[in-house]
């Protein structure tokens, strides 16, 4: 039986992975968490063969908690969850040492053939994230703007060209509003932008989506 450690601050999508994971009758899920340093706890407490992991949540999200699993555990499989789908988010969760990646709309069969496969020690992302990413690593040539950013600032960058406000990004993260005006500037200084506008032009030109 592969035991596996569910995190998504998200009772609901939980509940609903539960029920496609378990109906496997070979994987159990052990234990939740609804965040991060819940997560991290656990891991500290008992051992799993497999975290699958969401990739946005409050506080510490996704790729922070990757980052502390592997500094505790570096052999220890996380499968990362999203609803992205672009390949930024995928090479970052890959590069920080996630064995997979998915989005949540993943159909059951491959999320369980994913969690197998990692289980035996093996990477996994759908084929159709394999193919944008080959495609993107033969026709690359200089590092684009959004890629010098860090995995946080990537994220606010991509709340910013949302068109969340200051203080709803804090509230959505659980950081100050202070921060995230400070993260801003560091944004456009890394992007080489003057303003909010900037961004969102060169997030539709680049094909950055939700």
């Amino acid at each position: 039986m592969i035991k596996i450690l569910l995190v998504d601050d998200h009772s609901i999508v939980r509940e609903g992975l539960r029920r496609i994971i378990e109906d496997t009758g070979e994987i159990e899920i052990s234990a939740e968490a609804s965040n991060g340093e819940e997560a991290l706890k656990l891991i500290l407490k008992e051992n799993y063969n497999l975290v699958i992991l969401d990739i946005s949540m409050p506080g510490k999200n996704g790729l922070q908690t990757l980052k502390e699993i592997k500094k505790h555990d570096s052999k220890l499989p996380v499968l990362m969850l999203s609803m992205h789908a672009e390949e930024q988010y995928a090479m970052r969760a890959m590069r920080a040492g996630a064995s997979g990646y998915l989005t949540k709309d993943v159909a059951a069969k491959q999320l369980v053939i994913g969690i197998k496969k990692i289980y035996e020690g093996r990477k996994f992302i759908s084929p159709e994230l394999a193919e944008i990413l080959v495609t993107d690593i033969y026709h690359r040539e200089d590092k684009k703007r959004h890629e010098l950013l860090s995995d946080r600032e990537f994220e606010i960058f991509k709340l910013i060209v949302r068109g969340g406000s200051t203080k709803k990004i804090a509230l959505n993260l659980s950081i100050s509003d202070k921060t995230v005006s400070t993260y801003r500037s560091r944004i456009l200084k890394k992007m080489e932008m003057k303003n909010t506008a900037n961004l969102i032009h060169y997030a539709i030109e680049n094909k950055i989506s939700d």
